[in-house]
């Protein structure tokens, strides 16, 4: 009896064991994460995308769903995003529901497996610059090279990736004919075997790729990473950096600290914030950014002007270094200090304003006239009069005007004593004369 009752026990742990390993294994591997790629493509969605892949791989997900819809953007950005796909190990769907163009396409073939929605599009993927125009010969090259290569990567035909990207390529039975880039509908898609289906919405994908009844975990940005996508978008960059220099500028036009100097701040703050929630500026940027604009500080109370200039040197280093990109950051800074510039003109051109900080590094105030200040006595009200000489002016002597004696120089040379003299300049306690017909008014 007691034999039985132990391989009762034995066979309980074993059913339990059995039961459970499998059942944690399917329960694990249920989980597909739905993972939005929207609107323009950017250093933000990049660091928001990694937090996303991380967390499905932490997890064991089956599968990562890319539901993409967006015009495209950066092609440095697209091509980390890439990576970041290529290196996991996670079968990777991308649901193109309506638009994937230029690095959205890119990023799309990528995926392991391409779902679109009936009205989907994918292509016109050209690369231009950040002026808008088709990019140099080398920029292109290289980007064709990496459609392709995206394609073949996942035994896609490269012809129709190349042709997405190059307007030479001649497809004119997809109105890609040469001088036009290609973009396919879910049918053309489909046809050419660059998507595995059309799919109205995602329940129907769900079916189609065999994922139904798993537990869909969906991400979304944070709060703070969606005001990191907005900050680091290379438009809004220079407008929060003239912000911050004009705010600045204007608390220079004011006395002590206020709403210019909290704006100023709070745009540079914003900047910092949002990059480094982006992964594109870390602490040392952060130092180098108080160190400098303590330098800047300390240059009111050291004379020199070094340490004000390596301060500002530290502070332009610490956004350059910050930015996703450094010609993107010079020319956001160009764009702030010519903005910093005009300001500082129309402060004091239109309004009349001083620059109230320098009061605390040079002496402002001035003895002069206006303010009631006299060095010597201005006797203006000598011009013209008449004096007779008591001494010769040899140029400088003494006449007498009226009972005062008064102390001139001739305009000429040698001027005997009892002569009759008019004044004819009076510069301070200079007194010039010449000699004079008229007689000395009594």
């Amino acid at each position: 009896m007691r034999r039985w009752r132990i391989l009762s026990y034995l066979l309980v742990i074993w059913m339990t064991f059995l039961l459970a390993f499998p059942l944690t294994s399917a329960f694990a591997s249920s989980k597909v994460y739905h993972i939005p790629i929207h609107n323009e493509v950017e250093r933000g969605l990049h660091a928001f995308l990694e937090r996303a892949f991380k967390e499905a791989e932490e997890n064991h997900a089956e599968a990562i769903i890319l539901d993409i819809h967006t015009p495209g953007g950066f092609v440095n950005v697209a091509g980390d995003i890439a990576m970041l796909m290529d290196a996991s190990p996670i079968r990777k769907i991308a649901f193109i529901n309506r638009d994937a163009h230029s690095a959205g396409a890119f990023l799309a073939l990528h995926a392991d497996e391409i779902y679109m929605v009936p009205n989907g599009t994918i292509g016109a993927a050209a690369v231009i610059d950040s002026a808008g125009k088709a990019a140099d010969l080398k920029a292109h090259s290289a980007w064709v090279a990496q459609m392709e290569a995206a394609a073949e990567a996942k035994n896609r035909d490269p012809l129709y990736a190349r042709a997405m990207a190059d307007v030479s390529e001649d497809l004119s039975e997809f109105r890609a004919g040469k001088g036009n880039l290609l973009t396919l509908s879910a049918s053309e898609a489909e046809k050419v075997k660059y998507s595995e289906g059309t799919a109205s919405n995602f329940q129907e994908l769900l079916e189609k790729t065999k994922l139904k009844g798993s537990e869909i975990v969906s991400i979304e940005p944070t709060f703070s990473e969606k005001l990191a996508r907005f900050i680091t978008n290379p438009i809004i960059v220079p407008i929060l950096l003239s912000i911050a220099s004009l705010g600045l500028v204007m608390e220079l036009y004011s006395p002590g600290f206020g709403v210019p100097g909290t704006m100023g701040l709070s745009a540079l703050g914003l900047f910092f914030f949002g990059h480094m929630v982006a992964g594109l500026a870390g602490y040392e940027s952060l130092l180098l950014f108080v160190l400098g604009l303590a330098l800047v500080i300390a240059e009111f109370f050291v004379p020199g002007g070094i340490v004000g200039i390596l301060g500002g040197v530290l502070i332009l280093l610490s956004l350059i270094l910050a930015g996703a990109s450094i010609m993107q950051m010079i020319i956001a800074i160009f764009i702030a200090l010519v903005v910093a510039i005009i300001g500082m003109v129309i402060l004091m051109k239109f309004f009349g304003k001083k620059l109230h900080v320098l009061n605390k590094l040079v002496l402002m105030d001035a003895t002069t006239t206006e303010e009631g200040y006299v060095s010597n006595i201005n006797r203006t009200e000598l011009l013209g009069k008449v004096g007779k000489t008591i001494t010769p002016l040899r140029p400088a002597g003494t006449i007498l005007f009226g009972n005062e004696r008064i102390d001139v120089v001739s305009e000429g040379g040698y001027v005997d004593a009892g002569k009759h003299v008019e004044i004819i300049k009076v510069e301070g306690s200079r007194i010039v004369v010449r000699p004079s017909e008229k007689e000395m008014e009594e």
